[in-house]
């Protein structure tokens, strides 16, 4: 299974075998979860996200047979992210103590931390010698996925009746390229990937340059088709790396400068076609003032900066922005319903505090200085440590490089780094960046001084390979509750064997809370679902729940920030109010009847179930809150 020969003179060297199951294993991690179009309720990308944590786990368990059996000394730089991932994963466990639900906390931690086993693994591979074999695997794995959701993205466009839900995914926007990760901004920056991949196996002649270009042309239109602001901004990115690295090819620079030209050409002829044919393209409408994107950006991050300034010490908590937000009064907040600031710096603040999330940053921002200090030198170490010829293959830590700053300029407008189909590419190509080669030498010396000790590596990769199975057995627990089989039992039971699950139960809370006549008897399904996220059918259920318990204020407060989304779903809830506030010359208007029926007279049951608590008779949620309350006080 090793990458590398036994044989300490051909470190680094892979065998025909071990790069083809290398390439067969990346495959497995990166490709595949971005190709997987069939998932079930309650979530729609689960098992893009089983499949990337079982698949790194098989990429990771290949590339640590070829390292020393024990940890290396890291870099500073190495450390730093290192501890900046271990913040986040302590962060997430810590967060049980105000309220998060342990199955969101482990899920939040569960996540994070293969991310340090996948950075560990690509820092060794670097600093021993192994990392061309398993950057070209990498690079491989995402070409083949960029030529699948390419095509992919071309189908959902252009023959919009092929996709079937299962094998290729309905598009989410008509005329809109969204591949089988189902968001136009994900397919865009799996494609800028691509192309960065794309071009170094061309500079590496691992494939022909020209169709190198060619495959890059080919992704950067579906980059087009999808419509993404941020794929255009990361054609700036592109270009600034073929302005840069001399390493590259004259006809290579050239076509990664001109790629914003492209793009915009490419832009253009798609509207004039779709003008012309009558045809739906969504980017004819993504640049224009009649797109809400930079109001909604703007009032999020606004609401954020609001929640930092009355929080800012401890933060909400961990992964608690939805709660914290949706049940904090925002009169100017966004018509959706957000589970994340949409910036990552803004993000930690908000649910860390100042202080932790400034040491994370400081930490992540020196591993990115470090990383771009050895991208700038990449090309130019000398690998026998003797002072002679430098290694003349491509640069890989540049190419690295670029895929780690166009996620990271991504991150500052949406939240990629929460997948793990983007998180785990992304730690091992930094990962890839923080380390500097070791002579020959030493890395034989590393070998001979580890051959007795146990592989902490291996262990770690195949509890990673265990944990993603597991997983996969364990959501099919909640599974049942939305999508029964035809032998399913009663609801109630699946709802009860769903909440046992030690991952996904707040989804069977969440199924409690919603269908339940009277949610106050449920009240145990508040306690997690809400920590999930807050939609109108569990806000409703939520204040219903209040107020058949007597809770007046937060039954009324819930309704209050409902109130605020403008959602059309909530319009049956506020029917009512609506009626009552129209004025008494419009109920007369209308010619009356000869012979008026007398009304049923409400009974005691319906009036509570309506919540008649006003002077009025109005149902609660028309009224408002008598003082106000802090998310806190919800939990």
């Amino acid at each position: 299974m090793a990458i590398q020969a036994s044989n300490s003179a051909e470190v680094g060297e892979p065998t025909a075998s071990a790069g083809l199951l290398a390439i067969a294993c990346a495959f497995a991690a990166v490709a595949l979860p971005t190709l997987i179009a069939w998932n079930v309720a309650p979530s729609a990308t689960f098992f893009n996200q089983a499949a990337a944590f079982i698949g790194w786990g098989a990429f990771v368990l290949v590339l640590a047979t070829a390292l020393p059996r024990r940890f290396p000394s890291w870099s500073p730089a190495t450390l730093a992210l290192l501890a900046a991932l271990a913040l986040c994963a302590i962060s997430a466990l810590a967060a049980t103590s105000v309220g998060v639900p342990s199955t969101l906390a482990l899920s939040s931690a569960g996540t994070i931390l293969p991310a340090m086993l996948v950075a560990a693994v690509a820092a060794s591979s670097e600093r021993y010698g192994t990392s061309r074999a398993a950057f070209q695997a990498f690079c491989i794995a995402l070409t083949v996925a960029g030529v699948a959701s390419a095509l992919i993205g071309l189908v959902q466009v252009f023959a919009p009746r092929w996709p079937d839900g299962d094998w290729v995914a309905l598009a989410a926007n008509v005329g809109r390229a969204t591949g089988n990760l189902r968001q136009a901004n994900h397919l865009s920056s799996l494609l800028l990937w691509s192309i960065v991949a794309a071009v170094w196996l061309g500079a590496a002649k691992t494939i022909d340059e020209r169709i190198a270009l060619a495959l890059a042309a080919l992704f950067l239109y579906v980059v087009v088709l999808t419509g993404s602001r941020t794929g255009a901004l990361g054609t700036l990115t592109l270009a600034g790396w073929g302005l840069l690295d001399r390493r590259l090819s004259r006809r290579t620079r050239a076509a990664l400068v001109l790629a914003p030209l492209v793009y915009a050409l490419m832009w253009w002829a798609t509207s004039l076609w779709a003008t012309h044919t009558q045809q739906v393209f969504s980017g004819q409408t993504r640049f224009t003032p009649q797109d809400n994107f930079s109001s909604n950006r703007l009032a999020i991050w606004s609401n954020a900066l609001s929640l930092i300034a009355s929080h800012p010490w401890l933060g909400v908590g961990f992964n608690e922005f939805n709660f914290a937000w949706t049940l904090t009064a925002f009169p100017d907040r966004p018509n959706e319903f957000f589970d994340h600031s949409h910036d990552l710096v803004l993000n930690l603040a908000v649910e860390m505090g100042l202080p932790l999330a400034a040491l994370v940053l400081a930490l992540l921002l020196y591993a990115l200085w470090r990383a771009l200090r050895n991208a700038i030198t990449d090309g130019r170490v000398d690998r026998d440590g003797d002072g002679g010829a430098q290694d003349p293959a491509v640069p890989i830590q540049r190419a690295a490089f670029v895929i780690v700053l166009l996620v990271a300029i991504h991150s500052m407008l949406e939240y990629p780094l929460w997948y793990s189909y983007f998180l785990l590419p992304t730690a091992f190509a930094f990962g890839l960046c923080l380390e500097r080669p070791l002579p020959r030498a030493s890395i034989a010396a590393e070998f001979e001084r580890a051959t007795n000790v146990t592989r902490p590596y291996v262990i770690a990769a195949m509890l990673l390979m265990l944990g993603g199975t597991l997983a996969v057995h364990d959501y099919m627990r909640v599974v049942v509750i939305f999508v029964p089989p035809p032998d399913a039992g009663p609801l109630e039971r699946r709802i009860a064997d769903g909440r046992r699950s030690v991952l996904f139960g707040h989804h069977a809370d969440y199924a409690a809370a919603t269908i339940a006549e009277h949610p106050s008897k449920v009240m145990f399904a508040f306690r997690r679902a809400p920590h999930y996220l807050l939609d109108s059918r569990l806000l409703i259920a939520w204040a219903r729940a209040f107020e058949e318990r007597g809770e007046h204020d937060k039954a009324r407060w819930i309704a209050d920030r409902l109130r605020e989304f403008h959602n059309e779903t909530a319009d049956e809830f506020f029917a009512p109010c609506k009626a009552a506030a129209q004025p008494a010359s419009a109920a007369t208007s209308a010619p009356a009847p000869v012979v008026a029926a007398a009304a049923p007279e409400p009974s005691r049951a319906a009036s509570a179930a309506a919540g008649r608590t006003g002077a009025a008779g109005l149902p609660f949620q028309c009224e408002h809150a008598t003082r106000a309350l802090r998310f806190e006080d919800f939990r």
